[in-house]
């Protein structure tokens, strides 16, 4: 797994390589530079909007915003922060989503709803097909999704690639188009508004507080918020955040706030749908080979 936001991403074939080929008519090339960042896109897309389908939705829009500009990537910045910057402006830009829509849009009021939420034992493990510690976790990430959801857009784009994906703040300040002080200064608002959130809620921080991914799970199965035979997060995976990362993200000064960060890399690294097959769809109308020269 190539980690695109690593100051040290290298490949054997550059995606500089691939574009010029691409734009010069191959679809191997083109193919490729989509297979190499959809895993990517898609994550992100996710932890933006709570709901898979609306995920897929955006990452194919944001790759047919890529691909159909590619001949004007002049190379003055790298792909990464090129390709990037679409994906940065598309889902602070984009139409409210579902995720957006249902769930509570600030700290105080997601927290009230989950103390609101009843404590049950876990019910029968034999009563679903699905292994309860999957289901378990499935609580557990939808839970911490939702924290997502209670930042601002910039906010949460911000600690998806500063402080789930971990990048730089040189690599941040040139998707986000700020200074890295600023993209700095905004990370560690974002960190400090989930730590206090965690710290403060959260059984998984601080084992002195109420809340038990354990004792919610029953209601949330209940009540169809959590589906034993649809799972949102815990599909179609085969990394966890930090996995794909491929590095170990930097220790922070305040060891709580690291374990806070922790929780988050320890999320599944979604295998996103082969947007490939659909892109071929597409690449095989007369206008885009127009565009690419593919006669």
């Amino acid at each position: 797994m190539i980690n695109p936001f690593s100051e040290k991403y290298t490949t054997d074939k550059t995606d500089e390589n691939l574009i010029q080929e691409a734009v010069l008519g191959d679809r191997d090339s083109l193919e490729s530079l989509v297979r190499r960042h959809q895993d990517w896109i898609y994550n992100i897309a996710l932890r933006m909007v709570f709901n898979p389908d609306e995920a897929a939705d955006i990452t194919q829009e944001v790759l047919i915003k890529i691909i159909t500009k590619l001949s004007s990537f002049q190379g003055r910045s790298s792909f990464r922060t090129w390709a990037y910057r679409i994906v940065v402006n598309h889902v602070l830009n984009m139409k409210k989503s579902r995720g957006e829509q249902m769930h509570r849009s600030n700290f105080a009021d997601y927290g009230r709803a989950i103390d609101n939420t009843p404590d049950f034992d876990l019910p029968d493990p034999n009563s679903y097909s699905v292994d309860m510690k999957i289901l378990v976790d499935e609580v557990k990430v939808s839970c911490m999704f939702g924290m997502l959801l209670c930042m601002d857009r910039e906010q949460r784009i911000i600690y998806i690639l500063g402080g789930i994906m971990g990048v730089t703040d040189k690599i941040g300040s040139e998707l986000m188009q700020i200074s890295k002080d600023n993209f700095r200064k905004k990370l560690s608002r974002a960190r400090r508004d989930l730590y206090n959130f965690m710290n403060n809620k959260c059984g998984l921080i601080d084992e002195r507080n109420p809340c038990r991914c354990t004792k919610k799970t029953k209601v949330l199965i209940d009540s169809g918020y959590v589906n034993p035979g649809n799972l949102k997060f815990n599909r179609n995976y085969y990394y966890n955040v930090e996995n794909a990362a491929g590095e170990k993200l930097k220790v922070l000064n305040n060891y709580l706030d690291t374990m806070c960060q922790a929780k988050f890399s320890e999320h599944p690294f979604q295998k996103s749908p082969d947007f490939v097959l659909e892109l071929k769809k597409m690449i095989n109308s007369s206008d885009f080979k127009d565009i690419f020269n593919l006669h």
